[in-house]
């Protein structure tokens, strides 16, 4: 049983929290926004669980030549392929089973997902550029459907936020890849699609998506219905966090010294008190009307609620 949950990838369950960003930033904290956020979770872990399988079952024989990724369960010969397959239509079946206590959308963004995936898996995680693009999706699908449970509306500036930033953070990714290697070559063996990914092509592609990324969320603060509908104009005052987090996370990345976005958001403490920081205030900004109800951050921070000036 421990090779059948070592198929499962349960430390990769961590990215699955993407679908905690719709209701955080619909400020829904009651019971049941989070019985439901948790019903989703649970899918997206057993759904996921079921994609790392089939990617599996069609690299054993590849992982069985490379010098980590042999000690995978199905690379070892502790479970077979035909009992690999049983095991994942098992846990598909579970997770879509679970979306079916939400909203019917929330079932169709998560099919949806799969199929992506297991395309990904397939074939198109060969394809340069277009591999990172398809897993940047696969979190706005998870961002999505975390709206979706809830009944929330899902807001064109958390499918665009979510895809920049996601976007930055799987071309650092490919870069720390790259970087583990001497050669392109050798590179190649390990992922396909890095055969052309060379460290300059990277460089660029992190420095473009990484500036992408601060202009987005920039823009996302200053939107005039976001500041009026959503009481969250003042998030404004969080893109020095913003903007230090991003290029730390691009510095290191750069550096050949860690082997992923895991590596920096475990293991990096300068970059878990920014996340932690900006969390906090995030949070106290959009909280804004239960803490200051009389006075506001409007008079606090010196600035015309009407006109937005000093």
């Amino acid at each position: 049983m421990t090779a059948y949950i070592e198929l499962m990838r349960p430390a990769q369950w961590i990215k699955n929290l993407a679908v905690l960003a719709g209701p955080a930033f619909a400020m829904r904290l009651d019971r049941d926004a989070v019985v439901k956020t948790g019903i989703i979770f649970a899918a997206f872990c057993l759904i996921s669980s079921s994609s790392y399988i089939f990617n599996d079952i069609f690299d054993r024989e590849a992982d069985a030549l490379h010098p980590k990724k042999k000690n995978r369960p199905l690379a070892r010969g502790a479970i077979g392929p035909n009992a690999a397959a049983v095991w994942s239509v098992i846990l598909l079946t579970a997770g879509v089973a679970l979306t079916l206590l939400l909203p019917i959308s929330t079932t169709i963004t998560v099919i949806a997902y799969f199929v992506m995936i297991l395309a990904y898996s397939m074939a198109l995680k060969r394809r340069t550029i277009l591999d990172v693009v398809l897993i940047a999706i696969g979190f706005v699908l998870r961002a999505m459907a975390g709206a979706e449970a809830i009944s929330e509306f899902v807001s064109p500036w958390l499918v665009v936020c979510t895809f920049t930033l996601c976007m930055f953070m799987g071309f650092g990714k490919r870069r720390c890849e790259v970087a583990q290697f001497a050669t392109l070559t050798e590179a190649g063996e390990h992922r396909i699609a890095l055969l052309r990914y060379s460290p300059e092509l990277l460089s660029q592609l992190i420095s473009i998506s990484a500036g992408i990324t601060i202009v987005t969320f920039l823009l996302y603060t200053m939107d005039a219905d976001i500041q009026t509908t959503y009481n969250k104009r003042h998030l404004v005052y969080t893109i020095p966090l913003v903007v230090y987090g991003i290029f730390r996370y691009a510095m290191l990345v750069q550096s050949g010294d860690v082997h992923g976005p895991m590596d920096i958001v475990l293991g990096d403490r300068p970059f878990q008190a920014t996340v932690a920081l900006w969390g906090f205030v995030a949070l106290t900004i959009m909280t804004e009307r239960y803490w200051v109800p009389a006075v506001g951050l409007d008079e606090m921070f010196n600035i015309n609620a009407a006109t937005g000036t000093g």
